[in-house]
């Protein structure tokens, strides 16, 4: 019998999501830009509206493509904004066409990852818990990136949601001891 996290076991596409991406180190940039979205839209309500929504938020989002999603305009915003396929939050996507631009004229053109990664040193946190009650909803790093984000421009990206995005995004990995990708169980 599978073993998952308790969090993944409700629906289909919460076990395909934890099975192929949760706490999967991931290092392109375009994904890693959809899974910080992904995670501000979630602040507030449930990751599973959040997938539920995810195929319309790739399509309005030009599968989140970072030049596309940067050259949004005000007229791209009203159009999301009466899209009943999504999260219809206007600081959430107006967040998320600033969060695009901040990285698109990032410094180093492609080094967004680079310096996230640097974080932990290339090296994913393992949080070694037993129950989803032992799993924080931040911790002192994510506070730490949540204000240099917040230095560099991008919104809507408090602790707790840093925190989910590192988990997301595979630098920290939360998966319960029992769970079959565990590392420990791979």
């Amino acid at each position: 019998m599978v073993k998952r996290c308790d969090w993944a076991t409700k629906t289909p596409a919460m076990q395909l999501y934890h099975d192929t991406e949760w706490c999967r180190p991931e290092h392109d940039e375009q994904k890693l830009f959809e899974l910080l979205c992904l995670e501000t839209y979630q602040a507030g309500l449930s990751w599973q509206t959040v997938l539920n929504k995810r195929a319309a938020f790739q399509r309005d989002f030009y599968h989140f493509d970072l030049t596309q999603v940067a050259a949004m305009s005000a007229a791209d915003l009203t159009r999301l904004l009466a899209d009943p396929e999504i999260i219809r939050n206007r600081l959430k996507l107006a967040a998320t066409i600033n969060n695009a631009q901040v990285i698109v004229n990032w410094p180093a053109p492609g080094q967004f990852s680079t310096w996230l990664w640097d974080f932990v040193e290339n090296q994913p946190i393992r949080h070694a818990v037993t129950s989803a009650d032992q799993v924080p909803a931040t911790m002192d790093l994510a506070r730490y990136i949540s204000r240099e984000m917040k230095k560099r421009g991008f919104k809507f990206v408090g602790p707790t949601t840093v925190y989910s995005f590192l988990q997301a995004a595979g630098l920290v990995n939360d998966h319960l001891l029992t769970c079959d990708w565990a590392p420990e169980n791979q």
